[in-house]
């Protein structure tokens, strides 16, 4: 029995030309100023140290980032995160002195790229957890026993985040999820008069995911006992998610995140629905190595699976993608 295809049911003319196909697809196309690229700096010189579940990515020291930046930087590289990394055990303590220590390796690349290559946008990730001696993203209280002191945590917060500012960092992002930060964050640019060109992005949906083992190798910064399930989002929390979204762009953020990316796309459509702020999204470690090591093992075309995973953030609403793809993609899109 035949049917007949209703002239409304039609769709195949609508994307039957190619350029026809790129309309249908305008809202998922990405450019060089989409992404931007994470970047871990040692605090000792002459460091360029592979990370191992991290392939082609590397812990570089401030005297070394010419090599890593100069050559994306004439492929048109727009933005880079900075992560520092404290690789001398003396250094970390319960406060985070060296988070924003002035020879620190966050201050010092910060005032290094700005100086060197002053059209690259210099985010900062803003977090304590590779800064202190406990490996968690707050402090703790002075009692024997205690946990995480949320007040003390986001005044060092927003310490840290100015002294960031002042060094000449375009953006500040704290990436920590304790409770009113980016309102504490807020408060402290206005005080040192860094409140109009220093914008902050929230790490708002962080989730307590198993993907960012790469990245602890990377910034050394596993904590030294339990874990952040009691300040990251549970993974299946649609609703705390929400919550934190709305939270932080109510408390002032200029930009919102959502960290992971690929497994929590609804979440970032939930963002595009309900905010009227630019929302990032974080493909993180561990989605980089699995794509990588899916596509080494001949599962797929790499450049084809991270054109797919960014197509689909894209769809569901990033404006912002923080990838560790980022020089390749530089490479790809001038094909």
């Amino acid at each position: 029995m035949s049917y007949s295809v209703p002239t409304s049911h039609h769709l195949h003319p609508g994307y039957g030309h190619e350029l026809t196909r790129d309309w249908q697809t305008v809202n998922t196309k990405f450019d060089k100023s989409t992404f931007v690229y994470p970047i871990f700096v040692v605090d000792e010189d002459g460091q360029k140290n592979e990370i191992k579940s991290m392939p082609e990515q590397y812990q570089w020291s401030v005297d070394r980032l010419d090599e890593l930046l100069e050559p994306l930087v004439k492929k048109g590289l727009k933005s880079v995160i900075l992560f520092g990394v404290i690789t001398k055990k003396e250094r970390k303590d319960g406060n985070a002195t060296w988070a924003d220590h002035e020879q620190g390796p966050v201050v010092r690349a910060i005032k290094k790229i700005r100086a060197t290559y002053p059209q690259v946008f210099v985010s900062c990730d803003v977090c304590l957890c590779q800064f202190t001696n406990h490996g968690h993203c707050g402090v703790f209280g002075k009692a024997e026993g205690a946990d995480l002191d949320n007040a003390a945590s986001v005044q060092r917060l927003a310490e840290v985040a100015g002294n960031y500012a002042l060094a000449g960092a375009h953006m500040v992002a704290p990436s920590d999820m304790m409770d009113g930060r980016i309102g504490a964050i807020k408060n402290r640019l206005r005080e040192i008069g860094k409140l109009r060109e220093c914008p902050v992005m929230a790490y708002s949906a962080k989730f307590a995911s198993c993907m960012y083992g790469p990245f602890r190798d990377a910034a050394h910064s596993t904590p030294g006992f339990g874990d952040r399930r009691s300040y990251q989002l549970p993974v299946g929390a649609n609703g705390l998610a929400v919550r934190a979204l709305l939270r932080d762009a109510e408390e002032g953020a200029d930009f919102i995140m959502v960290k992971p990316g690929g497994p929590y796309l609804d979440i970032i459509k939930e963002a595009r629905d309900r905010l009227h702020v630019p929302i990032s999204v974080y493909q993180v470690s561990g989605e980089y190595a699995m794509i990588w090591h899916a596509a080494a093992a001949g599962a797929f075309d790499l450049k084809r699976a991270v054109y797919e995973s960014i197509t689909c953030l894209r769809r569901a609403g990033a404006d912002i993608i923080i990838s560790y793809y980022t020089p390749k993609l530089l490479d790809w899109l001038d094909e």
